[in-house]
């Protein structure tokens, strides 16, 4: 979608009025050293962002466009891919030096092509002095060799979504917290006639999410601090048994499941528990039809494995520039204006939470006390755990997750594609072919 504004002046100064607008946070007023970038005359812009799971997000998203546009002259076109296709057409963006000038991508993907990219730093320095910081694990992901190469936009939360009258009527009247119950409830719900489902399939969010949970819920990890591969463990085997005795009660087909599948399964009532965003209560919440499922819906954290704490992924997408963009200050104005506060917190908002903030003054938002389904996504941002754990990020880490080692690991395991070992001694091939053992 495109907006155009051609009969104002091309110029950032009705931006700086918009950033003294009172929000949702209480207010803000500008200040001196306030930042904006002056765009190129005649620049225009094209945004290449994930397809939306929540209606509000892309919404908001284009309403702030709009906003920008109408302030600066500058149009904005804004496409959208699937999930599972915004990794490859960046690589190939970055590699071909053509294409979008800006896109959303996901987790560390960044640290596969940095330097084509262009160092956001101080736009990054600026509004993270401005609005509290940035959470840790989203600028991470975000940066390199203490530069930004992207800004961090957005933290997807991830969490148990399941009917509470089917759950009850299965013998529990609370949602377990542990692993060990958890696998008994999931029996409980296939015996009852209302199987669970958990993504084993190439998805982005739920099936990496998935994946990274049963690893780290039993102690494991893919490397060591230095980047050596660990993935061979008795922790390992230990998460791929478990997995084994979860998927013996899930509904059949898990295997090749991506990101839409568990929510459109769940709406359909056919089945009772799957971990996903805030977008597989939205859709019913919203839906006047659909108002029965909403009330019965309730969401948690995934449950706690031997390691004895919460431990989770969370899907994080950054904004990156390409550095081959004919217009870098247009671009860096734009999500200069995106983040700044009467924006972000429209999108926030806008989202019903599905997109956690990454700065830390965003995280006062109403919207995480607005409905008590949220709450569990709320500290998304502040909590996760980052991709390649324990090692650091980079190109390897980055690989690994986009060639679904871990996720291939567990699929292989629990299908009988392979015995445990033979799925942990491939993978850990594979890893190591990443990491340049």
């Amino acid at each position: 979608m495109s907006f155009t504004r051609r009969d104002i002046l091309k110029t950032t100064a009705g931006i700086g009025a918009a950033s003294m607008a009172p929000s949702l946070l209480g207010g803000r007023k500008a200040f001196a050293q306030d930042l904006s970038y002056k765009p190129e005359e005649g620049a225009s812009l094209r945004l290449l962002r994930w397809s939306p799971f929540v209606k509000g997000d892309e919404e908001a998203w284009l309403a702030n466009t709009k906003k920008f546009t109408e302030a600066t002259g500058v149009e904005v076109r804004v496409d959208k891919e699937s999930w599972e296709d915004i990794r490859p057409k960046a690589a190939v963006a970055a590699n071909v030096g053509s294409g979008p000038d800006l896109m959303m991508v996901w987790f560390d993907d960044p640290h596969q092509y940095p330097d084509k990219l262009l160092d956001v730093t101080e736009l990054a320095d600026y509004l993270g002095n401005k609005y509290g910081g940035w959470h840790q694990g989203p600028k991470d992901y975000a940066s390199r060799d203490g530069k930004f190469i992207g800004l961090p936009t957005a933290t997807i939360g991830n969490a148990i979504v399941y009917r509470e009258s089917w759950v009850k009527a299965a013998g529990w009247s609370e949602f377990p917290t542990k692993t060990d119950d958890f696998l008994e409830l999931c029996k409980a719900m296939q015996k009852s006639g209302h199987p669970v489902g958990f993504t084993h399939g190439h998805g982005v969010g739920d099936g990496n999410n998935y994946a990274h949970w049963l690893l780290w819920s039993h102690g494991g990890q893919m490397v060591d601090a230095q980047g050596n591969c660990t993935i061979n463990s008795p922790e390992t085997m230990k998460a791929i048994e478990y997995a084994q005795q979860l998927y013996k009660t899930f509904i059949p087909g898990t295997e090749g499941w991506l990101d839409v599948n568990n929510n459109r399964a769940f709406l359909a009532g056919e089945l009772s528990v799957i971990a996903n965003g805030i977008s597989a209560y939205y859709t019913p919440k919203n839906d006047p039809a659909q108002a029965e499922i909403a009330a019965d819906i309730r969401t948690c954290p995934l449950p706690i494995g031997p390691v004895g704490k919460s431990i989770e992924l969370y899907q994080v997408t950054s904004s990156v520039i390409f550095k081959y963009t004919k217009y870098p200050n247009a671009a860096r104005e734009y999500l200069r204006f995106m983040f700044e506060q009467a924006q972000m917190d429209n999108w926030i908002q806008g989202s019903s939470g599905y997109c956690c903030q990454t700065l830390k003054a965003y995280d006062a938002n109403p919207v995480w006390t607005s409905d008590r389904n949220y709450a569990p996504y709320a500290k998304a941002s502040a909590t996760l755990r980052p991709n390649g754990y324990a090692g650091p990020l980079g190109y390897a880490s980055a690989a690994v997750m986009a060639d679904y080692v871990l996720v291939d690991l567990f699929a292989e395991s629990v299908t009988g594609a392979a015995t445990p070992a033979e799925a942990i001694e491939k993978a850990e091939k594979r890893i190591n072919r990443y990491y340049r053992v």
